[in-house]
C-alpha cells in the first residue's frame, strides 16, 4: 500500500498552520484600514487623484507621467496634468456647479451662463472671488452655435449638445457687452440669465439672496439666524404677529430678516421678465434692470414693484426706497463669517454686495469645502480633516484665491499614502 504524504493528524496541523497564518494576515490588513493607512504606491495615487478631479480614468501614458511626478515629489504638476483632462470643466466643475443655478438644486439641469462662467473663471486660473462682482460672462466660441440671447439658453444647450469642449471653446466677454446690463449693475454670475430667471423670478428678491448665501456661504438662513439685531429694516410684506402671536416674529422671523433684508435691498432694481400667460415657467424671459432715469410705474422709483408686494400685511414696516444695503452682519454672532474690515459694509447694488460677501472668510471656506466634498467624496469628518480645511484655505488665499491650487491641496491630502 502506498503510504500517504501526509498522515490525518498532519493534514490537521498543516491546515490549523495555514489557518493561523492567513487569520494573522487578515487581522494585519484590518489593523492598517483602521488605522487609515494604504498601500498605495505612486501608480495608486495618481490614479485616484485623476479619478476624484476628473471622474475618469487616465491613460496609460498621463497615469505614467503622474506617477513620475509623484515620486518626485510633485503632487501639484501631476494634479494640474489630470486637471488638463476634458472631464474636469464639462464633468466635475459643471455637475459642481449646475446645482447652484436653479431652486432645486439638482445637477440634472442644462448647461447655462451661470454654470460656463464658473467652469470659465476656474479654467483661466483667476480670482475666485471675481465669480460674484466682475463684468464677465463666458460664451462658446465655436461655429454653428446660436447666438447668445437674453430671451432663451439655446445658445449653451447648443453647445453643450453638440459635444464641444468646454476647456477649448468657452471665452470671456465683459457681461455688459454681451447682455446689456450697464457694467456697473453687473454683478458676476449674480446678474447671468440663468441666476435671474432661478432667483430674481416672482417673489420679492430675497431668493437671490438665500441662494447666494446657500450656494457660496455654504450656509442656510437657519445657520445665522440672529434676533438680537435691530429690525429696522424688514419690510412691510412680513407680519408682526404672525397668527396673532407677535412671540413668533421676535423669536424666529426677526433672526433672518433682520440681516437679510437690508441686503436684499441690493437687488431693488432687478427682475426677471417674462409672458406669465403665454410663458408660465419663464422658459423665455430675460433679466431686467431699471437703470438711472428708470421710474417703475408702481413704486414712483427706480425700485421694482415686487418690493412692495403685500405693503398692507404690516404698514409701518419698511419702505425700499433704493439699492443701498448695509450688513448688520457685521455685529453680533455672525461677525465671525469673517467680513474683511478693509470694506465699509454698506453701499449701492448689487456688485458692491458681491464683493461684500465674496471677500468674507466664510465664502473662502466655503469653496474649500465644495472642493473637498468633491475629491475626497466625503465631508471633513474629523479634527484632521477640519485643521486640513484651514490649512488649504489659507493656501487658496495665498494662491489669489485660485480655486485649481484649493482641487490640487485637497487631491494631494486625499490621494492615499
Amino acid at each position: 500500500m502506498t503510504k500517504p504524504i501526509f498522515s490525518t493528524s498532519g493534514a490537521a496541523a498543516w491546515l490549523n498552520s495555514v489557518s493561523r497564518r492567513l487569520s494573522c494576515s487578515l487581522c494585519f490588513l484590518i489593523v492598517l484600514l483602521l488605522s487609515g493607512q494604504s498601500l498605495a504606491g505612486s501608480r495608486e495615487q495618481a490614479l485616484q487623484i485623476h479619478n476624484r478631479i476628473t471622474g475618469v480614468p487616465p491613460s496609460e501614458a498621463v497615469l505614467l507621467q503622474m506617477a513620475t511626478l509623484i515620486d518626485s515629489n510633485n503632487v501639484p504638476a501631476a494634479a494640474r496634468l489630470a486637471m488638463d483632462n476634458e472631464a474636469f470643466y464639462s464633468v466635475t466643475l459643471k455637475n459642481m456647479a449646475t446645482p447652484w443655478t436653479n431652486r432645486d438644486q439638482t445637477v440634472f439641469a442644462p448647461l447655462n451662463d451661470y454654470t460656463a462662467t464658473f467652469i470659465g473663471l476656474v479654467r483661466d486660473d483667476l480670482d475666485f472671488r471675481t465669480l460674484l462682482y466682475e463684468d464677465l460672462i463666458y460664451v462658446g466660441n465655436a461655429s454653428g452655435l446660436p447666438a447668445y440671447s437674453n430671451q432663451n439658453n439655446n445658445h449653451y444647450q447648443a453647445l453643450e449638445s453638440a459635444g464641444h469642449k468646454l476647456k477649448d471653446v468657452l471665452v470671456r466677454r465683459t457681461q455688459s457687452s454681451v447682455t446689456g446690463v450697464p457694467a456697473q449693475a453687473t454683478s458676476g454670475v449674480l446678474t447671468t440669465r440663468a441666476a435671474a430667471k432661478a432667483f430674481f423670478i416672482a417673489g420679492t428678491n430675497r431668493a437671490m439672496f438665500r441662494y447666494t448665501l446657500l450656494n457660496h456661504f455654504c450656509r442656510d438662513l437657519e445657520q445665522v439666524h440672529d434676533t438680537s439685531l435691530v429690525p429696522d429694516r424688514i419690510r412691510q410684506d412680513i407680519s408682526r404677529s404672525p397668527g396673532g402671536d407677535s412671540r413668533v416674529f421676535l423669536n424666529n422671523c426677526i433672526g433672518c430678516h433682520n440681516g437679510m433684508d437690508p441686503m436684499a435691498q441690493a437687488f431693488a432694481y432687478y427682475d426677471y421678465e417674462f409672458d406669465i400667460n403665454a410663458d408660465p415657467e419663464g422658459v423665455n424671459g430675460s433679466i431686467h434692470y431699471n437703470s438711472e432715469g428708470v421710474i417703475d410705474p408702481d413704486t414712483g422709483t427706480r425700485v421694482e414693484k415686487k418690493y412692495l408686494i403685500n405693503a398692507s400685511t404690516f404698514r409701518p414696516g419698511y419702505v425700499t426706497p433704493d439699492d443701498q444695503w448695509e450688513n448688520y452682519w457685521r455685529e453680533g454672532q455672525n461677525a465671525s463669517l469673517g467680513w474683511d474690515p478693509s470694506l465699509p459694509g454698506k453701499g449701492r447694488g448689487a456688485k458692491s454686495l458681491g464683493i461684500e460677501l465674496s471677500h468674507s472668510e466664510a465664502f473662502a471656506h466655503c469653496q474649500v469645502e465644495k472642493v473637498f466634498r468633491q475629491v475626497c467624496l466625503r465631508r471633513p469628518a474629523d479634527a484632521a480633516d477640519r485643521a486640513q480645511v484651514n490649512v488649504i484655505t489659507d493656501s487658496f488665499a495665498n494662491s489669489g484665491y485660485r480655486l485649481k491650487q484649493v482641487f490640487i491641496d485637497t487631491a494631494n491630502y486625499c490621494k492615499g499614502s
